[in-house]
């Protein structure tokens, strides 16, 4: 597993979607989910969720529509 502060960046990346973090280290979304409300302030992660929720950049199977 990468570390927790490279999880951490990826995820707040808009570029990089949760398909890109499972293949590069093997975390579902839900996993990424986890990680980012245990280690962010709450508001912080409630300000990312509310970003990335319904993001079609986020989610690879969204951009080929």
């Amino acid at each position: 597993m990468k570390n927790i502060d490279e999880i951490i960046e990826m995820a707040w990346c808009d570029k990089t979607s949760f398909d890109d973090i499972k293949s590069f280290c093997n975390l579902k979304e839900s996993d990424v989910i986890k990680i980012m409300r245990d280690n962010l302030k709450a508001s912080s992660f409630r300000m990312w969720r509310k970003r990335v929720k319904g993001r079609k950049s986020k989610h690879k199977n969204y951009k080929k529509l």
